[in-house]
Order: C-alpha cells, then structure tokens, then sequence
C-alpha cells in the first residue's frame, strides 16, 4: 500500500505520515527534508541554494541515511533556500527517482511533500492533501523553531510561508496541487491527534473497499 501526502508547508503533513505509517507498520519519507538536505548541502558548501549546477550536484551525492530532521526542519532560512533549490528541474528529477524508488520496495509506504499524489506516485493507493490557514501554519512553524531555541518573529515566518506557498503553486516543473483523486483534510481547526484519525479513517475507507487487502 502506497499512501500519498501532500499539501504546503506546516500544514502538518509530515507528522501525519509518520503517525500512518506508525500506525499500518510502512516505511515513512518526507520528501522535503530531501530538497533541505541539497539546500543546506550547497550552504555547507560556501555555495547559494539558487546555483543550478551546486544543487544538481549536492542531489546527486544525497544519501538518505545521513538525513536529519532536526538539523534540517528547525533551522531558520533552510526552508526557503530548499524551496529555491526545489524549482530546478534537474533536481528534481534526481530526486524523483530516489522518492519512487522508496515507494517501489514492499510492503509499501507513505510519502509526504507537494507532488506525491500528481507526479511521484499518481497511482497511489490513498492520496491525501493537507491545508491550514496561513496564519496558524505560520503559528505552527513558530513553535517549532522556539521549541529548539530559535527565537523567530511570527510575521517573518508567516511571511515566508506565503513566499513559498507562491513560488510552489506557480513554479512550471511539479507545482503543489490538489491531486484530483486526493482527499481533502483542512488542519486549521484539529490537533495532530484529531487529523491522525480523520486520516486513518480515510485510509480505512479504501481499504474496506479493497477488502481490505
């Protein structure tokens, strides 16, 4: 069973794949920390995250075990340099292989990002997009950062999160979309807890109507 997630940045997403996959005992990816991990990569390097061939080249050596989530999703600016190193397509068609490749192994898994359900898995077995208001993705994002002593200014994060949520809808090579077939979950009113279930439910669905195979 593949299970595909997506939707913008902070809107839960990522913790939600971990819970299903938790849950039905799949391996769990979250294909962001893959573009933060070619972004910081290219910083580490003395490099920018918008250098075409310095991204292209720090895909190429990614090594999926070496990736960490901490270093990679509570630190300031990664984020919107991932995002610009996400827009060329020769990145992301490193990537691409390495995210379905991972889908491919059994018993199967769950991958959360922006494109899973429309162009990394389009034949998933449950697809599902997550979205919350701005605003309390901002709020969010903001919590974590605290969380791990890095004090942010809720505005500058919320302003950032706008940024990105343009540039993903509108960049030509795999924009953030709303897979036709996917499931909407709107995140703003619920805890992790509460979307872990409506999620499972979602995903209970398809499989009683697969007799649950």
């Amino acid at each position: 069973m593949i299970i595909a997630i997506d939707g913008p940045a902070a809107s839960g997403k990522g913790t939600l794949g971990k819970n299903i996959a938790a849950h039905y005992g799949l391996r769990h990816l979250d294909t962001g920390l893959l573009y933060r991990a070619v972004a910081r990569a290219v910083l580490d390097a003395g490099g920018k995250p918008d250098d075409r061939d310095a991204a292209v080249t720090a895909a190429q050596g990614l090594d999926l075990r070496k990736l960490d989530e901490t270093t990679l999703k509570k630190t300031p600016g990664i984020g919107e340099a991932a995002s610009l190193a996400a827009a060329f397509s020769e990145v992301r068609a490193v990537l691409v292989a390495v995210q379905r490749d991972f889908a491919a192994k059994p018993p199967g898994a769950v991958l959360d990002g922006r494109d899973i359900g429309t162009v990394i898995c389009p034949k998933a077995d449950v697809k599902i997009f997550v979205t919350a208001a701005p605003e309390i993705r901002a709020r969010r994002r903001a919590k974590e950062f605290s969380a791990v002593g890095h004090a942010v200014d809720e505005a500058a994060v919320l302003a950032d999160i706008l940024k990105r949520d343009d540039r993903d809808t509108k960049r030509s090579v795999s924009p953030l979309k709303q897979a036709p077939d996917a499931h909407l979950l709107d995140t703003s009113n619920m805890d992790i807890s509460t979307a872990t279930r409506v999620a499972i439910d979602i995903v209970e669905a398809y499989r009683a109507g697969r007799g649950r195979g």
